[in-house]
């Protein structure tokens, strides 16, 4: 290709800048450049404020709700040239997530500024890769609990100067009172400030708005443990006997073998704890269980806020009508109603291919049910049988829990013409409630 015809990249239509505490003095000459040279100046009221009257451009602040009002906000400034601004990184939590879901690959372009986590680890000495970092801006204060473990350095990103108190109230609550806490102020700018104490002593009354909570996570004595990994106590959960106990419950989250950014059906939820445990495997991990008894839904939701996965979606009706209209299962847990018609057909169908179903029993009805569906679609069957050692007399002998029945499976993808499936050989588990 000659010079005369080369082609040059087109600019992008939209920038959006990072800008920090510190204000206009803290952005480096290529977002001045961008900020002054907009004709659109898109942001929040406090982040248009810190402008110089030199940014000529038009003032669009930001409308509330902000995320809906994104794409129509940016189709009514097409052709003009638009700057948007965002605290600190912009990818980091901020606005450029909404803004790349919008625009195109090369329609963007961003200018980040150090992050308020970044500033934070640098003000109390934390490694920021060995910092975990929860917001709480739109989220509820309860997906903290999640996070909590003996000894783990936690910075949580504030909705505004009330979070400080209630991220103080839910760490007494959950047996973390003795946590240190540090809110950070306006960090990097004239106004830095820290606030200190620990969340049993909280008393601080509200400051800014714009601050980061440094968390140094120590329980206090008697605090029940709540591992990182499925198999949580069965003290953790309110329930009224309807529960997959611990030993079960962890084979069973084992063999449904959860990924990030998955959705599970948890289908007869009794505690809900297959899909609290399945959701708490990493914070991207989705759930909907569906509970007939309304007493029990409740108390689902009610566990599922106390351990931190408030974002469990818990459908009240009966299975499989309540199944119709729920977003496509990467995996299926059955953990009571097998026998209900239509109800392992309805789990089979919505799952796509690859999809993992996993049904517990200890009823020999319900048994002779998978053993059928293991013969006609493969997969693995398998009983689990836990005992617990009990005093007998002056001895100790064991006490028999009932023996559950676990049929798992991965769907196959669809064979073709003339040829038979071939079933993908799935993992042994085990539960039911």
């Amino acid at each position: 290709m000659t010079p005369e015809h080369a082609t040059h990249p087109v600019p992008p239509a939209v920038t959006v800048v990072g800008i920090g505490a510190d204000g206009w003095a803290g952005l480096p000459d290529a977002a001045r450049s961008e900020l002054i040279g907009a004709q659109v100046l898109i942001g929040g009221g406090r982040q248009l404020d810190l402008l110089p009257p030199q940014c000529a451009g038009r003032r669009v602040p930001w409308p509330t709700p902000l995320r809906p009002a994104v794409p129509g906000l940016l189709a009514a400034h097409a052709g003009s040239r638009v700057a948007v601004l965002a605290s600190g990184d912009p990818m980091f939590y901020g606005i450029g997530r909404a803004l790349t879901e919008v625009l195109s690959p090369g329609g963007l372009r961003v200018l980040p500024h150090p992050s308020s986590v970044s500033y934070a680890c640098a003000r109390v000495g934390w490694p920021l890769e060995d910092t975990e970092v929860v917001t709480l801006v739109g989220r509820p204060a309860a997906r903290l609990a999640a996070a909590l473990h003996e000894g783990r350095r936690l910075l949580v990103l504030s909705a505004d100067a009330t979070t400080p108190a209630a991220v103080a109230a839910l760490l007494r609550d959950r047996g973390f009172g003795p946590s240190r806490m540090r809110v950070l102020e306006q960090l990097g700018g004239e106004g830095e400030a820290c606030a200190e104490g620990t969340a049993d002593t909280w008393e601080q009354p509200p400051g800014d708005p714009l601050n980061v909570i440094a968390i140094d996570c120590l329980g206090a004595p008697g605090t029940l443990r709540l591992g990182a990994v499925p198999g949580l106590p069965d003290q953790a959960y309110a329930h009224d006997g309807q529960l997959t106990k611990r030993h079960v419950r962890a084979a069973t989250l084992g063999v449904l073998a959860p990924a990030p950014g998955e959705l599970l059906w948890d289908v007869g939820g009794g505690s809900g704890s297959v899909a609290i445990e399945w959701m708490r495997t990493h914070p991207s991990c989705r759930a909907v269980t569906v509970e007939r008894d309304p007493v029990r839904a409740q108390r689902i939701t009610d566990n599922a806020e106390r351990l931190g996965v408030p974002a469990l979606r818990v459908v009240n009706g009966p299975a499989p009508d309540c199944l119709t209209g729920l977003p496509a299962p990467d995996a299926v847990f059955i953990g009571g109603g097998l026998t209900v018609p239509g109800l392992l057909d309805a789990c089979w169908e919505a799952l796509p291919a690859g999809g993992r179903l996993v049904a517990n029993t200890v009823t020999l009805e319900s048994e002779a049910l998978l053993a059928e569906r293991c013969r006609r679609h493969g997969g693995d069957l398998v009983r689990l049988a836990v005992a617990h050692a009990v005093p007998v007399g002056g001895f100790t002998g064991w006490r028999q829990a009932m023996p559950v029945t676990q049929w798992s499976v991965r769907k196959p993808s669809a064979a073709p013409a003339g040829e038979s499936p071939v079933e993908a050989p799935a993992e042994p588990s085990g539960d039911n409630r």
